[in-house]
């Protein structure tokens, strides 16, 4: 999983042993959630476009809480902010189903949804803080490049291969059983491991130098540097990206019958994602985190163009698997970048900053792609992820551009 087999044990036995199962249990309702109101929504109401709507509702829950969330950890830690957040998602989604199915008006169900994204628990920016304060402080020298960089790996492979699983647990709920157990079980989950997780020891650990000081807090106007913010941008691609691939797909599949089958097909992507997401930890130094935005982002663009062009499930399949092997590198090198432009004592808020991003672009680009499904045929939506695709490519293409102009050194007066 690391560079080196003594480093990585060394970050294991100060985080537990059990810490990474729970970390990663716990953040699958997060990827669970967007793709299970979409589901239920489609399933229960009967429209596309309310399903996308109601994932969007989720999305701006999310965009307006999960930065405060983050703030919040930041200031007070994360078991006083994870709790009782956790346990309000947690009931939120179980009451969710009985909504939906009941006469309620659709603008009930769309509330109920943007409490829903707005009580939701981000786990992956809350490890990825706790793991990288381990590290600074417990190991030191030249090695704690590298076992960050391994760390920052399977923090970003665990996020996409949740992003992955999640709509895939869905699918395969939605399909063998019923739609409300997809919500259900993120209920269930959310309930039993985000309260795990929130009260694991390592929630005790802030972040700080490598003494064990805490680290001063940077203004909070240091978010809003360019370079971060390109960063951001290039994360609200990856969420405009999934989200026009889940419902592009779904209303392809559903011409047929077969909508509830989505989750299982986007579950594809996850082969390559994950593989490749793992193996940046391997890549060497000379090969720049900007330049494998580029390169990666442009297989991305390049595979989305064939799943625009695809007519029938096995061709999806096929830019499906190569479309994993773009995106979940891409996804690696943003959460990277993040790590290292982060401002000093923001890092819960960097990251969940990120992960707000991720969702609330999933969220509106499931509303918008369920517009064009309905108004102008799946064909014509099986566009749309190449447009997200391009959006990431130029989000790079500004980020480099702007590091650039960081770096270049000032005229020398005459």
């Amino acid at each position: 999983m690391f560079h080196t087999r003594s480093s990585s044990y060394e970050l294991i036995r100060h985080a537990g042993l059990s810490y990474f199962p729970i970390a990663f249990i716990a953040r699958l309702p997060f990827a669970m959630m967007t793709v299970g109101v979409l589901t239920l929504v489609v399933a229960e109401r009967g429209s596309v476009t309310l399903g996308g709507l109601n994932s969007a509702a989720a999305g701006i829950g999310t965009a307006l809480a999960g930065p405060l969330l983050g703030a919040a950890a930041d200031r007070f830690g994360q078991r006083r902010a994870l709790v009782p957040v956790g346990l309000a998602n947690a009931a939120l989604l179980g009451a969710f189903p009985f909504l939906v199915a009941s006469t309620a008006p659709n603008l009930v169900v769309l509330a109920l949804s943007v409490l829903i994204g707005a009580t939701a628990p981000q786990i992956a920016p809350m490890s990825r803080t706790r793991l990288v304060a381990i590290v600074r402080r417990t190991v030191g020298g030249n090695r704690r490049e590298k076992v960050l960089n391994g760390t920052m790996a399977y923090e970003s492979a665990a996020d996409e291969t949740v992003f992955i699983v999640g709509p895939f647990l869905v699918g395969l709920l939605a399909t063998a059983f019923a739609p409300e157990l997809a919500i259900g079980g993120a209920a269930v989950l959310t309930l039993v491991f985000v309260t795990w997780f929130a009260l694991h020891p390592t929630g005790r650990v802030s972040p700080g130098t490598a003494s064990g000081r805490t680290a001063a807090q940077a203004p909070a106007r240091e978010l809003a540097r360019f370079p971060l913010l390109t960063v951001v941008a290039g994360t609200l691609g990856i969420g405009l990206f999934f989200g026009a691939i889940l419902t592009s797909l779904t209303g392809f599949l559903a011409a047929d019958g077969s909508g509830d089958s989505a989750g299982l097909l986007y579950g594809v992507m996850g082969i390559g994602s994950a593989a490749l997401a793992l193996g940046t930890a391997a890549f060497p130094v000379r090969f720049s985190l900007p330049a494998r935005w580029l390169v990666f982002g442009s297989l991305l663009l390049a595979a989305a163009v064939a799943y625009a062009c695809a007519r029938s499930v096995p061709a999806l399949v096929v830019a499906l698997a190569v479309l994993g092997c773009g995106i979940g590198p891409t996804l690696v090198t943003q959460y990277s970048l993040a790590a290292k432009l982060s401002p000093a004592g923001r890092s819960a808020t960097t990251m969940t900053m990120l992960g707000s991003a991720v969702v609330v672009g999933q969220a509106v680009s499931s509303a918008g792609t369920g517009v064009v499904v309905d108004r102008l045929g799946a064909g014509t939506a099986l566009a749309l992820p190449a447009v997200a695709a391009a959006f990431v490519v130029a989000a790079g293409l500004a980020h480099v551009a702007s590091t650039r102009r960081v770096e270049q050194p000032e005229p020398v007066a005459a």
